[in-house]
């Protein structure tokens, strides 16, 4: 008896091994299902009515096979339903994959089902939209700079167009032509400079240094200038780590925001550097006293070509890419850059690099 239920079980292991790599071979999910339930059924089916026939010479086998093949067939049915449902959700999520590669960015797959299929269309539904958001950006994109383009060379056209009628002097459109040349070449580099960190090529040397001394070097830069417009700059220097960074692109980033906050404190007003660090991070913040910011701009303050209308109003000479290359450059030394306003009144701009440990 033993050896007949060994010799059994050696003959169901070798089926099931044999048939299972069959299934793997076939075309389809729902049919790889429809065989999987047939073979789960089936197998179990001709075990037991041949261990029946073995082992009774009687009717009772045919009592076995009854019992067995309608405890199957429910099996089969049931098997059936599971597996045409979840082959309709997956056709459904082939679908929507489709529309997309298609160009069809408004396609999103069921988030209904079981977990994992319900979890595989959400992936599918973030992926899609961050697909239709980049599409979006990258429209954005094209119209800002078509727009900032414009104005320059429209410029220059038109002073061209009045000395080559003879309406004005050379000399005298010369310093507005070099203006608008040196506009128009600052907008290519920023766009260039751009493309370089989204294609990931920005090169730049990591150096362990002190942001006190750059710190303080770009406030002298900046003093001649805080002066004319009669805002005071200050700093708050608190020791700090070394910090692991590419000091001519931070030196870069902290000129940027100085510069915003001095172009938006009133007069009598104050721009603060203040440095100081938390866990593993060397924060950088630059604070002003103007007029502050809200929450719809603390998020797309960073946006390209995003300028507030007050900015438009104020100096139309900003592309609006200056924090956009800002904070592109800190997250490309690991570091994060953010936007607050504080409580007092004001804004804040902090952006973080790794602390060497």
């Amino acid at each position: 008896m033993t050896g007949f239920a060994l010799a059994v079980a050696a003959l169901t292991l070798g089926i099931g091994l044999v048939v299972t790599f069959g299934l793997t071979l076939l075309p389809t999910a729902r049919m790889q299902l429809i065989a999987f339930a047939l073979f789960a059924v089936l197998l179990p089916i001709w075990i037991v009515f041949f261990s029946g026939w073995a082992m009774f010479h009687m009717g009772d086998d045919v009592k076995i096979l009854a019992v067995a093949s309608g405890a199957a067939s429910a099996a089969v049915g049931a098997a059936l339903v599971i597996g045409t449902s979840l082959a309709r959700r997956i056709e459904r999520l082939r679908a929507a994959s489709a529309r997309l590669a298609a160009g069809d960015l408004s396609a999103r797959a069921p988030e209904t089902g079981p977990r994992e299929l319900a979890e595989l269309g959400r992936g599918f539904n973030e992926m899609a939209a961050s697909i239709e958001g980049l599409f979006d950006a990258r429209r954005e994109l094209v119209a800002a700079a078509s727009h900032d383009l414009r104005t320059p060379i429209a410029s220059i056209t038109a002073m061209l167009e009045a000395i080559e009628d003879g309406l004005a002097d050379s000399s005298e459109y010369l310093i507005p032509l070099q203006e608008q040349a040196r506009r128009l070449g600052s907008l290519v580099e920023d766009l260039f400079e751009l493309a370089r960190i989204d294609a990931g090529s920005l090169a730049h040397e990591l150096h362990e240094i002190s942001l006190a001394p750059l710190v303080e070097s770009c406030v002298r830069g900046l003093e001649a200038e805080a002066r004319a417009r009669n805002v005071r700059l200050e700093q708050r220097l608190e020791p700090a780590p070394l910090a692991r960074c590419a000091p001519e692109q931070v030196e870069r980033v902290l000129l940027n925001l100085l510069t915003n906050a001095l172009r938006h404190t009133p007069s009598d007003g104050t721009v603060a550097v203040a440095l100081d660090h938390s866990d593993r991070e060397v924060r950088v913040s630059v604070e002003d006293t103007g007029d502050g910011i809200n929450p719809e701009t603390a998020r797309r303050m960073f946006d390209r070509f995003w300028r507030g209308d007050a900015a438009r109003r104020a100096d139309g000479s900003g592309a609006g890419l200056g924090l956009a290359i800002a904070r592109g450059l800190v997250e490309a030394q690991g570091g994060r850059i953010w936007a607050e306003p504080r409580e007092s009144g004001g804004a804040r701009v902090s952006f973080t690099l790794p602390a060497v440990s």
